[in-house]
């Protein structure tokens, strides 16, 4: 699975202790849309709803919310872009099969693999397949939905609202997402979950992924039309 062309991590200095989370939140150069309010309506998915595939699954994810509980208080966006890694695909962690490192990925669908790219950033996929079966979904971009003060202040690198969640690295710093939720039931009590709202969601367009060497003409990244929290190049946005 890609780790993508994302930029390296940036370290912003300490905020002085009296900066509050809500004078950071107020840094954002892009208005928070309405969508940025709390949904008191969240329902966690159930793993029945989640298809059996992956190219079905990244697109059936598309608006879709991942949740953390944190110690600290929620932390949720809404899924604008996936990119899917179905089984035998040569980009995928699974395709040489089943080692120490990537074990969650062959976990029934609705489970959290979670490793470590370039020694820098955690990347979140879902798995997708029957369980023994290699295969998943790579969250690439939210759009942040609750915690945006916490996400901020936090290791995201930006204050600018557009970029807390663009690219997969930026998403899980976000999230405060790491190797702990490796392996992780997204659709069981747990403090990371996958959530279903009723808002409806705009045009899902596709491409090829971002940052792979093989299978590359492959189009399977989804992500949202016109979503200002989409990553990658103009082209691959539109």
């Amino acid at each position: 699975m890609s780790c993508g062309r994302e930029s390296k991590r940036l370290r912003l200095p300490p905020l002085p202790e009296a900066v509050s989370r809500r004078q950071v939140a107020g840094r954002c150069k892009l208005k928070p849309s309405h969508r940025t309010r709390s949904d008191r309506r969240l329902r966690r998915l159930r793993r029945a709803e989640l298809p059996v595939d992956a190219v079905e699954l990244a697109r059936y994810l598309i608006g879709k919310i991942v949740v953390h509980d944190t110690d600290s208080g929620r932390l949720s966006g809404r899924i604008v872009e996936t990119e899917a890694y179905p089984v035998g695909d040569a980009a995928g962690h699974a395709f040489h099969g089943k080692t120490q490192r990537n074990r969650s990925l062959f976990l029934e669908r609705g489970h959290a693999y979670v490793y470590l790219c370039y020694g820098t950033s955690f990347l979140l996929n879902v798995t997708s397949e029957v369980a023994g079966v290699g295969g998943g979904v790579l969250l690439r971009a939210i759009e942040p939905l609750e915690g945006i003060g916490e996400m901020i202040a936090g290791p995201c690198g930006t204050t600018r609202l557009a970029d807390l969640g663009r690219g997969p690295g930026r998403m899980t710093r976000a999230l405060r997402v790491d190797l702990s939720q490796d392996g992780s039931d997204l659709c069981a009590a747990g403090s990371l979950w996958l959530a279903a709202t009723a808002q409806k969601i705009g045009g899902v367009g596709n491409s090829v992924r971002i940052g792979i060497t093989r299978d590359v003409n492959r189009l399977l990244r989804f992500y949202e039309r016109g979503n200002a929290h989409v990553s990658g190049v103009k082209k691959l946005r539109q």
